[in-house]
């Protein structure tokens, strides 16, 4: 096994990797209803900021985690999972008030936007899960190049939650897709941190290992 070097794509401006919604229509589950919003502001776009507004369902000029989440869904609709989007808005909620205003969703548009170029890309059976090899392939391209058993470890750890009646489906959604890259990043630069000699040996405590792991989305 090595550790890689490049990671997933990052934002401009963010440290993690790449609302609308991923679904058959596009990212954001909008609704066909004409709704009368806020005044789009100055220098904002215009069908960005439709998209805001829809998402901000109690007009309150920011969105919660809950708001989120509803808008949320993968190529299958299902909805984001909770995980996730709370992942999601903790790199994005740069003011920490617990909320996305506009700008910080126009970030987490381009972060969203971004990633679900890579899944396309990665989805080589267009089957809206990533699985096996296409995992291996994705984690390869950026850098990591993982074992076996590590890449079985982190497909069946983001696995799809079951479908009631059906079983789970296979592979990994887009919203567990993400998580799962964000956090093989994530542990692998914490891993580097100590690693000074670069050989792929560490030597650390019980605290430290507790640290690193905690750090994982």
């Amino acid at each position: 096994m090595s550790y890689g070097q490049y990671g997933p794509p990052r934002h401009q401006g963010y440290a993690a990797p790449p609302p609308p919604t991923y679904g058959n229509q596009g990212y954001y589950q909008q609704q066909q209803q004409a709704r009368q919003g806020p005044q789009v502001p100055a220098g904002a776009d215009p069908q960005l900021w439709s998209y805001f507004t829809a998402v901000d369902a109690d007009r309150s000029g920011a969105i919660s985690v809950t708001e989120l989440q509803q808008a949320l869904v993968n190529g299958n609709w299902s909805k984001f999972d909770l995980d996730t989007v709370k992942m999601l808005m903790s790199i994005f909620d740069t003011d920490r008030s617990g909320t996305i205003n506009f700008t910080e969703f126009a970030g987490l548009w381009k972060y969203i936007s971004d990633w679900q170029n890579v899944f396309r890309h990665f989805d080589r059976d267009r089957s809206g899960s990533i699985e096996g090899r296409e995992l291996a392939e994705a984690l390869r391209s950026f850098g990591y190049n993982l074992s076996p058993p590590l890449l079985a470890l982190i497909e069946a750890k983001y696995a799809s939650e079951p479908v009631s009646g059906y079983g789970p489906p296979p592979g990994i959604t887009f919203d567990r897709f993400v998580r799962a890259c964000v956090a093989v990043k994530t542990l692998t630069e914490a891993f580097q941190r100590v690693d000074t000699d670069r050989d792929g040996w560490v030597q650390i405590n019980y605290e430290q290992f507790m640290s690193i792991v905690l750090s994982a989305p």
